[in-house]
């Protein structure tokens, strides 16, 4: 991380220096994107370049497994941001070291995001506004995050561990279903609570991150729901790969095709396997049908069948995600999809009996209104907002403190 703070900081005061040299201007920004890229895919790609090579050609050739540096893809996309808007004059170069430092390094979204463009925060490096009130809805909004995080995201990953490693004979069609729609239900608290615990610490320092999810369950197509889930990363695609490749101002056939290599590394992002490019390509494929086949039939549906539509093809799409395998993936689809064990048996019941209020929580807590309430009943009462924000705080601590189960799903990508 070091190494890529200094290395882009200089490159950013180059590319500034030889502005009214485009063509030495852009040599300096390929150098910059090529070098950056290239440590990205040494510690993230190298592993499964080699396994790919193998497994085509039957080769034997051994690698040593790299420890994969914390927070490299999201600090990578960053600083390749910083560059690229340098050079096309959409920013204005850092030549404070220590400032383009605390950019890249800044440790409420390292980790997990959401990926803060230079754009975003340029101008709060030099010029903050901190106050109480910010510093106290940084904490309102950290609290929040930490409670999807620990009593929702942390819940529903104990019962999609549980029904994932069932025996095949004891897990019947809903089971399949109810194990898929928990992992659904992990992942959006997993990462929308680090997002939201990103957004809140920043609050508090005086820095607004852009916002990283908007209650993608509620989205009636595919198309929106990648506009409501990880905002920043769909931003990034959008800016830095999809528009430079021409975007929808070309043909049909050029656009279909520029979708498909975003999605394709939309899903390498996430990770070194074929299950994550599958996982992208999969929406890649719907996105493209969304626009050009189905879009127009699909919004004459009521608009409860077009919620349904989306989130069953979601969780179809999570399959792929959570799956260590394209056959791990074709296992779980199967079951769900086939009935030789049947619909229901007493661990169908049991589970459901066991969950169904924590489900319902998840549900409820997925859709915006659950906060609207919350505005509506804490609009006049700070001591009610005060009171419900140190009960979700004390009930985390407890959770950590007597649970020893807390996996950080996105903290390996």
């Amino acid at each position: 991380m070091i190494f890529s703070i200094v290395f882009n900081y200089v490159l950013g005061l180059d590319i500034s220096c030889r502005s009214d040299d485009t063509k030495a201007a852009k040599r300096s920004l390929i150098f910059a994107v090529v070098v950056n890229l290239f440590i990205l895919c040494f510690f993230k790609y190298y592993g499964f370049l080699v396994d790919t090579v193998n497994g085509i050609f039957r080769t034997t050739f051994s690698y040593k497994a790299l420890p994969l540096p914390i927070g490299i893809s999201f600090y990578t996309f960053q600083t390749m941001s910083y560059v690229i808007d340098v050079y096309k004059k959409k920013v204005t170069v850092q030549e404070n070291i220590v400032k383009f430092g605390v950019y890249v390094s800044m440790f409420p979204q390292l980790i997990a995001g959401p990926i803060v463009r230079y754009v975003d925060i340029g101008r709060q490096l030099d010029r903050r506004i901190f106050s109480g009130e910010m510093f106290e809805q940084g904490c309102e909004r950290f609290i929040r995050g930490l409670g999807k995080k620990v009593l929702l995201a942390n819940s529903m990953g104990k019962l999609f561990e549980t029904l994932h490693a069932l025996p095949e004979g004891q897990t019947t069609t809903i089971l399949a279903w109810l194990c898929v729609l928990a992992y659904t239900f992990q992942i959006y608290f997993d990462f929308s609570g680090y997002s939201d615990m990103a957004m809140g610490l920043g609050h508090m320092f005086g820095f607004h991150f852009p916002k990283n999810f908007d209650y993608p369950y509620q989205s009636k197509s595919i198309t929106e729901f990648w506009r409501r889930w990880h905002i920043s990363l769909s931003t990034w695609f959008r800016e830095y790969v999809y528009i430079p490749l021409g975007g929808n101002r070309v043909s049909v056939k050029r656009h279909v095709i520029n979708l498909l290599i975003v999605w394709m590394l939309t899903g390498l992002w996430h990770g070194a396997s074929w299950n994550f490019v599958f996982w992208g390509m999969y929406y890649g494929i719907l996105l493209i049908l969304e626009k050009y086949v189905i879009g127009k039939y699909l919004e004459k549906l009521p608009s409860w069948l077009q919620g349904i539509y989306s989130i069953v093809l979601v969780m179809i799409g999570w399959v792929f995600f959570f799956s260590g395998t394209m056959q791990g993936a074709g296992a779980t689809l199967e079951a769900m999809f086939r009935f030789d064990h049947g619909v229901w048996n007493g661990h169908t019941f049991y589970y459901l009996k066991e969950n169904l209020i924590l489900l319902l929580i998840c549900m409820l807590a997925s859709r915006r209104q659950l906060y609207v309430w919350y505005c509506r009943a804490t609009a006049n009462s700070k001591v009610l907002a005060a009171l419900v924000h140190i009960i979700i705080f004390v009930l985390c601590i407890a959770f950590l403190v007597y649970d020893t189960y807390n996996p950080f799903l996105y903290f390996r990508f």
